[in-house]
C-alpha cells in the first residue's frame, strides 16, 4: 500500500497539496516503515527457506541445499525491490517517466545481460543468478534514492520521521495495504497451490505459461504509470472535464497496446512459444496455457485505468470489498479446481476473476465516479478496439494455417500484430484522433 500512495502524494504535491517539508517528511516516514518491513520480509524467507525446499517443493533432482541458498537470496532481492518500489512510485508521482524509464532500461538491461553472461561463463548455478539479481538491486536502490531526492525541492531541514505525516495518508495507505494483501491472494494462491500438489517439471510450464501471459502487462505499464499522476492531479484541480477526456485517452490506449498484444499471444499462443523456447515439446505443454492465461490478462488490463482512476480519488473501499469477495469465492473454486484439472483449471479460475472485474467492479465504480461514461467505456474504450484486433488477428491466422515453416509461421506473427495495432487504433476514436494529427504534421513538415 505504500508505493501507490507515496505515487498519489508526489502527484498531490505537484499539484501544490504539499509543502517541500511535509512532502519530505512524508517519503522520509514511509522509507523507515518500508525498510522495517523489508528487514523482516529477508529474515522470514530465509528461516522459512530449507522447509519450502525439503518439505514444500517436490524438488526432483536438484539438491534441497541448493533450492534453500537460492531462497535466501531470493528473500533478499524480495526486500531490496521492495523498497525500489518507494523511489519507483516517487518518480512516477513527479510525473518524471522519461527519466525513469531511462533509468530502468539501463538498469534492467544490466540485470538480464549480466544475468546470462554470468550463467554462460561464471557459474551456471541458481544461486549465482539470483546473487546478481540483489547486486543490480542494490544498485538500482542507490541509483533511484538519489534521483528521487534530487528532484524534490530543498526544504528548511532534512525529512523526518512523523507520525502526523503517516497519520494524514493512513486512510488510503489502509485501504491499499488490505486490497493489496487480498489481490496478492488472489493472483499467487494459484502458484502456491500448484507447486504443492504438482511435479516441479510440471509446475515449471505453469509458470512459463504465467510468464510469457505476463509479458502483455509489461507493454502496458507506461500508461499506467502516466495516467495516474495525471488523473490524481486532475483531480485534485477538480478539473471533471480534462479528467474524463483523459479517461478515456488512456483507456484507449491500453485496449490498443495490451489489448492488441493479449490477442495476438493468445491466437498465435503454440506458434510464439515454439519460437521462443525453440523446443516443441515446452511449446506443446504451455501453449493452451499461455492462451487462457492471456485471456484472464487481458480483461484484467482493461480494468486499470478505471482502477487509477478510483486511485486517483482516493477510493480505496472498492478496491478491498470486491477482493475481500473474490478471495471468499475464488479461493474455494480454486481448492476444488486445482486437483480436478490442475494448472488448466487454475487457469481458468483466473479468467473468471478477470470476468467479474470487468462486469461488477467496473460498473461500481462508474456509478460513483464517472457515472455517465460507463457504455461509452465499454463500447468505444474497450469492446471496439480490441474487436477490430481479433478479427485481423483470426484473419492472418488462417491465412497463415496451410503455410508449413517456422520463418512463415514468425511472419504471421508479425503481420499479425502489424495488422491489429492499426486495426485497433483505426477503432478507437481518441487514439484514431491523435494518430491523423500526428500523421497530419509530419506530412506538412
Amino acid at each position: 500500500g505504500m508505493t501507490p500512495t507515496l505515487a498519489r502524494e508526489m502527484a498531490r504535491f505537484s499539484g501544490g497539496g504539499h509543502s517541500a517539508q511535509s512532502i519530505r517528511d512524508l517519503l522520509r516516514s514511509i522509507e523507515i516503515v518500508a525498510a522495517v518491513a523489508a528487514v523482516a520480509t529477508f529474515i522470514v524467507i530465509h528461516m522459512a527457506s530449507e522447509w519450502i525446499a525439503g518439505s514444500w517443493l517436490k524438488t526432483e533432482q536438484l539438491p534441497v541445499a541448493d533450492v534453500a541458498r537460492a531462497f535466501s537470496i531470493m528473500g533478499l532481492v524480495v526486500a531490496l525491490r521492495f523498497l525500489e518500489g518507494l523511489y519507483r512510485s516517487s518518480l512516477i508521482g513527479l510525473q518524471r517517466q522519461v527519466q525513469f524509464n531511462a533509468i530502468s532500461s539501463l538498469l534492467a538491461t544490466i540485470r538480464a545481460l549480466g544475468a546470462v553472461a554470468i550463467l554462460e561463463w561464471i557459474s551456471p548455478t541458481i544461486q549465482a543468478f539470483f546473487l546478481w539479481q540483489a547486486i543490480v538491486s542494490i544498485a538500482t536502490l542507490v541509483v533511484l534514492l538519489v534521483v528521487t531526492y534530487g528532484l524534490l525541492p530543498r526544504a528548511d531541514r532534512i525529512g523526518r520521521f512523523s507520525i502526523k505525516a503517516l497519520r494524514g495518508v493512513s486512510r488510503f495507505a489502509g485501504g491499499m495495504f488490505g486490497g493489496t494483501c487480498l489481490l496478492l491472494l488472489l493472483t499467487q494462491i494459484d502458484k502456491i497451490l500448484l507447486s504443492r500438489t504438482l511435479e516441479l517439471s510440471a509446475f515449471g510450464y505453469y509458470t512459463l505459461a504465467a510468464t510469457a501471459a505476463g509479458t502483455i502487462t509489461l507493454l502496458g505499464s507506461p500508461v499506467s504509470q502516466a495516467w495516474y499522476p495525471r488523473l490524481s492531479q486532475l483531480q485534485a484541480q477538480a478539473d471533471r472535464a480534462m479528467l474524463i477526456r483523459t479517461f478515456h485517452m488512456g483507456a484507449q490506449l491500453i485496449s490498443v497496446i495490451v489489448g492488441t498484444a493479449g490477442i495476438v499471444l493468445s491466437v498465435f499462443a503454440d506458434v510464439i512459444m515454439l519460437i521462443w523456447t525453440q523446443d516443441a515439446v515446452i511449446a506443446s505443454h504451455t501453449a493452451d496455457l499461455v492462451r487462457v492465461l492471456t485471456v484472464g490478462g487481458l480483461l484484467n488490463g482493461m480494468m486499470w485505468i478505471p482502477y487509477q482512476t478510483q486511485l486517483a480519488h482516493g477510493w480505496t473501499g472498492l478496491v478491498f470489498r470486491m477482493n475481500l469477495v473474490a478471495v471468499l469465492v475464488i479461493v474455494p473454486c480454486l481448492l476444488w479446481a486445482v486437483p480436478q484439472y490442475g494448472a488448466m483449471g487454475a487457469a481458468w479460475v483466473w479468467v473468471a476473476l478477470n470476468v467479474g472485474y470487468v462486469l461488477i467492479a467496473a460498473h461500481f465504480m462508474f456509478k460513483r465516479i464517472i457515472g455517465s461514461e460507463k457504455w461509452a467505456w465499454y463500447l468505444h474504450d474497450v469492446a471496439l478496439p480490441l474487436l477490430a484486433a481479433l478479427v485481423t488477428c483470426m484473419v492472418v491466422r488462417v491465412s497463415f494455417s496451410v503455410i508449413e515453416g517456422r520463418m512463415a509461421q514468425s511472419l504471421g506473427v508479425v503481420i499479425a500484430s502489424a495488422g491489429s495495432v492499426i486495426a485497433a487504433s483505426f477503432s478507437a476514436g481518441m487514439v484514431r484522433e491523435q494518430l491523423l494529427r500526428y500523421l497530419s504534421s509530419r506530412s506538412e513538415e
